[in-house]
């Protein structure tokens, strides 16, 4: 068992705070530590004191999509001939394909909930897919926005 001072770790504490830790864990805390030394080093030795955030939207530009008008009409087009084809299906096969691609619950979770083998549930999926790809090819692909 080691004694740190909490102090050292948090350092908004205002006085020192003693605490008995086991050893592994104050082996962490100074793995920590080292890592965190190595990182400040490496940026002081290479002048890495700056950042692409220079409130100009650069940053939110690069992590967010921008999309423009075009794509989100096409995207709010194909989200509603997905939702179409997913209502044009037998209502057991649009809820086990609404709860296993939008919920996110695998097969056998399915099946468990409904009382039915996991095969059931695969070839009701399959069944609903193709019946899915039927509907869709019926919707024109191309000539949204510029016949």
């Amino acid at each position: 068992m080691k004694i740190i001072n909490i102090r050292q770790i948090y350092p908004f504490y205002t006085s020192d705070c003693f605490c008995e830790v086991s050893d592994e864990i104050a082996e962490q805390l100074r793995q920590y530590d080292q890592q965190d030394h190595a990182d400040y080093e490496r940026r002081r030795i290479h002048k890495a004191y700056y950042s692409l955030d220079a409130n100009d939207g650069i940053e939110d530009e690069i992590v967010l999509l921008v999309l423009s008008p075009e794509e989100i009409y096409e995207r709010k087009l194909s989200n509603q001939e997905l939702y179409a084809a997913i209502n044009s299906l037998p209502e057991k096969q649009a809820h086990r394909i609404y709860a296993y691609f939008f919920l996110g619950i695998n097969k056998a979770e399915i099946a468990r909930i409904e009382g039915v083998s996991k095969t059931a549930i695969t070839h009701s999926i399959k069944q609903g897919l193709k019946s899915m790809g039927k509907f869709l090819d019926g919707f024109p692909r191309e000539g949204y926005l510029f016949p």
